[in-house]
């Protein structure tokens, strides 16, 4: 084994209850799979035991020895728990590792997302909130952080106690000054999607489970090459994009993949980003239609159970990948899924098929236009106000003559600033 490979080798180990259900166990350690995959990794081997948790290693302590000596004889470098892992767990499960003569790092599948995240983030502002996400994982157990590190230095128990405290205090206080950088942001984001509102744009955004497909599907909306490899998070960073829509002028965005059982502080942290989503016009929920029904159902709760929790946007599902679905399997999955699937629309976006019946169905799900005709001025005045038609609608064919006269397509929110417009033209 190369230098490389030992270095990317690692042993997944998932402790399940004695009551799991063995499809739910086989899925979520199939995306554990893939989540470690999404950095490189090689993934060795997969430990599982059914048992209630241990407070000492998490697994049982003969499971424990067991994986400690698994690592050090397949080199492995980091040994990652399903399970969220206490700091003493990690403490003990190292230093069990450590005994064996393994080489490794021990974390849990937080940990891991949190590497994936920080991997993909290349923005200022996705730096920070993973740093966010990182310190409010690690503030619930800074002391005994420092107190398990520090160990072997203590001059007597508890000889670190204000140290423990400082470092506590240092965590709180780059929390704080990141949630206020961070809150700018947020303000001055809130600022460009009420601006593009206020500008006649319509907000389409992209949301599903992870590796769904939707970034190969924006890349065959907006004719673009956004990244879109087959494995998680390959969205980190939202991508707007405009999208021909006849004369409607409509953005589309591609946001961050939603995962089973994502960490709450790293939905904390990303909050803006589903903000993004909550104020979309419509919501285009990606769903890999080629998955086991059970599997696309438990996915369905879980993004309607984030789309749902402050959203009313109109959801359109995109059932992607029915190419691979026969005509008898697709019926029966809509005839087992049909109360979690509003709109459906099927897809491939890879071929490329049935994206018209999908434009059909964004436009039919649009906020209306309303029609108004227009006279203004034909002047230096009136020409003014007409760009700020042309900006803030359509303007159809103009007549000219003493006035220009057209016909104006808007929302109604728009349609209702126009009675100022024109007031404003015939005064000057």
């Amino acid at each position: 084994m190369s230098k490389d490979q030992k270095s990317s080798s690692v042993i997944l180990v998932m402790r399940i209850s004695p009551d799991s259900n063995p499809v739910s166990v086989s899925r979520k350690m199939d995306e554990f799979v893939e989540l470690a995959k999404a950095l490189d990794y090689k993934v060795s081997d997969t430990v599982v035991q059914e048992r209630h948790p241990d407070r000492k290693y998490n697994v049982g302590s003969g499971k424990a020895r067991e994986v400690a000596i698994l690592a050090r004889d397949l080199s492995a470098s980091q040994v990652i728990f399903y399970d969220p892992l206490s700091t003493s767990q990690i403490y003990n499960l190292s230093k069990l590792c450590n005994e064996a003569g393994a080489t490794c790092r021990v974390i849990d599948r937080f940990q891991l997302i949190l590497d994936i995240f920080a991997q993909r983030a290349t923005t200022h502002r996705s730096k920070l909130q993973v740093e966010l996400a990182r310190l409010r994982y690690e503030l619930p157990s800074a002391k005994m952080l420092i107190s398990l590190s520090k160990k072997e230095e203590r001059a007597g128990w508890g000889g670190l106690g204000d140290y423990e405290d400082s470092y506590e205090q240092d965590v709180k206080k780059r929390i704080s000054r990141i949630e206020t950088e961070l809150s700018k942001a947020d303000l001055e984001e809130d600022a460009r999607r009420l601006y593009r509102h206020k500008r006649g744009f319509f907000m389409l955004s992209l949301a599903g489970y992870t590796n769904a497909g939707k970034s190969t599907l924006f890349n065959a909306l907006v004719d673009e090459n956004t990244e879109s490899k087959d494995m998680f998070f390959t969205t980190l960073i939202p991508k707007t994009r405009a999208l021909e829509f006849g004369k409607r002028k409509v953005l589309l965005t591609d946001t961050v993949g939603f995962i089973e059982d994502l960490p709450h502080f790293l939905v904390d942290a990303f909050r803006s980003t589903l903000e993004g989503i909550y104020f979309s016009d419509i919501i285009l929920l990606v769903v890999d239609f080629s998955e086991p029904a059970g599997h696309i159902r438990d996915k369905l709760v879980t993004c309607h159970e984030t789309l749902f929790e402050k959203g009313t946007s109109t959801i359109v599902t995109v059932l992607n990948k029915s190419e691979l679905v026969s005509s008898k399997e697709r019926n029966q999955k809509m005839d087992e899924l049909f109360h979690l699937i509003p709109n459906p629309v099927f897809i491939s976006a890879k071929e490329k098929t049935g994206l018209d019946d999908l434009l059909l169905e964004i436009e039919k799900n649009l906020p209306p236009l309303y029609v108004k005709t227009v006279s203004l001025p034909n002047s230096k005045v009136g020409a003014s106000a007409l760009s700020w038609f042309y900006e803030n609608g359509i303007v159809d064919e103009i007549l000219y003559g003493k006035y220009m006269t057209f016909d104006f397509c808007a929302t109604e929110d728009v349609m209702a600033k126009t009675d100022d417009i024109l007031r404003k033209a015939e005064k000057i």
